[in-house]
């Protein structure tokens, strides 16, 4: 797939500015989020609604004109709970950069997210759990294939499902972050997409050790073969390592500028 995706988290309604500019539909804060995070080097915008029960449709064709207008069609995540919303976004939708990806289907209540993508000729983010965590990269891969056949019933491509293993946090769960690494190497050699939250990892640890587990497990999962991650762009440490990565992966062309590129 070449040049590391990078998938920018920060517009998601969790934040209260966020979800205040979206409840009074107030543009600047989400335009500043959003041209932070392009300028630091997003290639997508993830934009989070939450389950946005009363007026979600209205909220994400908001959104989605609001972004793609002001930045030259700009790609986009749309991230619902609410299915009749991720359709409203999908409607208004400007493809001249690149299909919409869908954040996310699982195998289990959100299956129905691979519908969705295949109607929508969208990407589509696919967990690979059904109900919490997996136990290990054999029910993982069930979930996977699972899926995938489902995807490929409906007409979709292989390319437009991207895999997520799951990152799990290191506090609790130290044991299981070289499973997750190999999952992701199975995936590529496999010829499969894959995607990861790399912030998951470092939840829970002291603010300055964060960015260093963050930068170390990113670096890791290129490696392996991710494809794409959603993370803050505003983490200068893990986007130095991402555009280092993509040098020593041989995805870019070196230049001594590569870090500001």
């Amino acid at each position: 797939m070449g040049k590391f995706i990078i998938i920018g988290e920060r517009i998601h309604c969790i934040s209260p500015a966020i979800r205040e500019a979206m409840d009074n539909r107030d543009p600047e804060p989400i335009l500043a989020r959003a041209r932070e995070q392009l300028v630091q080097g997003a290639t997508y915008l993830d934009v989070n609604i939450g389950p946005a029960a009363k007026d979600g449709e209205a909220r994400m064709e908001w959104a989605v004109k609001l972004l793609q207008e002001n930045f030259d069609n700009v790609p986009l995540s749309l991230d619902t709970a609410n299915k009749a919303a991720i359709e409203a976004g999908i409607r208004v939708y400007n493809r001249a950069k690149g299909k919409p990806i869908i954040n996310s289907a699982d195998a289990g209540d959100r299956r129905s997210y691979i519908d969705l993508a295949a109607a929508g000729d969208a990407i589509i983010i696919a967990l690979c759990s059904r109900i919490g965590i997996p136990a290990d990269n054999e029910e993982r891969m069930a979930y996977c294939q699972d899926m995938l056949e489902h995807g490929m019933s409906l007409g979709m491509e292989p390319e437009d499902m991207w895999f997520d293993p799951l990152c799990l946090v290191i506090k609790g769960m130290q044991e299981k972050q070289l499973e997750t690494l190999d999952f992701i190497r199975q995936l590529r050699d496999i010829g499969l997409n894959s995607v990861c939250g790399i912030s998951n990892v470092s939840n829970g640890m002291p603010k300055e050790t964060r960015p260093v587990i963050d930068a170390t497990e990113i670096a890791m999962a290129i490696y392996a073969g991710l494809t794409a991650a959603i993370l803050n762009p505003s983490n200068q440490r893990m986007m130095e390592t991402v555009k280092s990565a993509d040098i020593i992966m041989n995805n870019v062309l070196y230049a001594d500028s590569f870090l500001q590129m």
